[in-house]
């Protein structure tokens, strides 16, 4: 097997074993202390933002017109809407940038 198959492998298995982990650690607790559940709760902004900010602070005219599309969309629609219209934004300017 090519080296990027197992790379992809071995990241879906530590992928897994994280998740499973956080799960078994966090199921052997009654209650969850309010601070813990805030800093769980905290995790998908800061990965959205791990994702988004490369885009914003390197991209070019496409990628910063998609962030601002899904923006302005998602203060109206839900999160396929808003992947969609930022997608398809993105997609239309690089064909036409």
């Amino acid at each position: 097997m090519s080296a990027n198959l197992w790379i992809i492998l071995a990241g879906a298995v530590l992928t897994y074993a994280a998740r499973a982990g956080g799960h078994i650690v966090l199921s052997r607790f009654r209650t969850i202390h309010p601070r813990v559940q805030a800093g769980l709760n905290a995790v998908p902004a800061a990965v959205l933002t791990t994702l988004v900010a490369p885009a914003a602070f390197e991209g070019g005219l496409p990628e910063l017109a998609a962030l601002l599309v899904a923006g302005l969309v998602a203060l109206r629609g839900g999160m396929i809407s808003l992947f969609l219209a930022g997608a398809f934004v993105l997609i239309v300017l690089r064909q036409l940038v």
